[in-house]
């Protein structure tokens, strides 16, 4: 099942939902604020290793992948 990322227009809580087949947008509600006036919002994506061997200064956002200490 895909899960849509969704923002509360009252609150502006951002919230995941998995959205079956038989599930609409209108049946979500914010979980913060209870309000039923929310719209979807694109989510974004990350790609780990995509830079090309001559682009040295690619590197991923923080919340990216895993993290790595030395």
């Amino acid at each position: 099942m895909p899960i849509y990322e969704y923002r509360c227009k009252k609150c502006l809580h951002i919230f995941e939902a998995i959205q079956g087949s038989e599930k609409k947008d209108s049946d979500l509600t914010c979980p913060y604020c209870s309000d039923k006036d929310i719209e979807k919002v694109m989510s974004g994506f990350c790609t780990i290793g995509g830079s090309s061997a001559t682009d040295n200064s690619y590197s991923p956002p923080s919340s990216c992948g895993p993290s790595f200490s030395s």
